[in-house]
């Protein structure tokens, strides 16, 4: 497949902020670039992203994420729930199999409140799945501020402050992702316990920097918090851009929250050949 130089549909999504494109390869022939990805994640001469995801041509729904940088991603747990939401209401279903490129399958269902959850499957707590660079207690990882690494498909460096906001986030994160005890870097989240099931997070994504929400952050701050005895398993967390319901169970890792579905677009052909 080749990127296509005929005008090209996407759509604009978000899951509290976190904003995503997506593009259905189902619907159109399109080879996903790193290119193509960094210029659509461009605020000003693009449409602009936290991520970009990819509806694979499959017969089961296949999803690929891409970050603002074009860097791959094998997990994305907020545009996983919007293409789930959007897919279980179209095809009149309240339970769907997603399969999700370098993560394997989950299960999305429709709960009893209407949210959209999401099985993110279970977390990754041995330091070589994670992965990180040496053999260390990924409780207690030896860097400055005592961190928990988690793997939720991606990599996970989760700080716990007394305060969120004041924590120079801007400042703090691009050290974290790029740490040499991650070699495919990190995903950073500054978190603040408020209660036994109540946490307040904030989070630098990796390739693409500060965001209002994470889902799979949400669901490694969970899982880092409950293995440190800070809360149980099953949180309220409350991000810049809204609140997501995080249940650690015996078969993963579960994700509930609202989704959008901002507008749909076009891309247009004088956009993609100047590529």
């Amino acid at each position: 497949m080749e990127i296509p130089t005929q005008s090209l549909p996407f759509r604009k999504m978000h899951g509290l902020g976190n904003d995503f494109v997506v593009i259905d390869a189902r619907e159109s022939d399109v080879a996903m670039t790193a290119d193509l990805a960094r210029a659509l994640a461009d605020r000003h001469r693009g449409v602009g992203f936290d991520q970009l995801a990819v509806i694979e041509p499959a017969d089961v729904l296949t999803l690929t994420f891409y970050n603002a940088d074009g860097s791959t991603s094998a997990a994305c747990g907020n545009a996983t729930r919007c293409i789930a939401d959007r897919e279980m209401a179209t095809q009149g279903v309240d339970s769907l199999e997603i399969a999700v490129t370098g993560r394997g399958a989950l299960q999305a269902v429709r709960r009893k409140d209407g949210l959209p959850a999401v099985n993110m499957g279970a977390p990754v707590l041995d330091w070589q799945g994670i992965p990180l660079a040496e053999d260390v207690d990924t409780l207690n990882v030896p860097i400055q501020g005592n961190p928990v690494a988690t793997g939720m498909g991606n990599p996970h460096c989760t700080f716990f402050v007394d305060d969120v906001e004041a924590v120079d986030l801007a400042d703090f994160g691009p050290g974290i992702e790029h740490h040499p005890l991650y070699p495919e870097r990190t995903n950073v989240q500054v978190a603040q316990i408020i209660g036994l099931d109540h946490i307040r997070m904030r989070v630098w994504e990796r390739g693409t920097g500060i965001t209002l929400a994470s889902g799979s952050s949400s669901c490694a701050t969970a899982v880092a918090a409950a293995r440190r005895g800070l809360t149980g398993r099953s949180v309220q967390i409350d991000l810049d851009g809204g609140t997501l319901f995080i249940d650690w169970r015996e078969d993963g890792v579960w994700m509930a929250g609202k989704t959008a579905h901002v507008f749909d677009g076009v891309l247009t052909a004088e956009f993609l050949e100047a590529l």
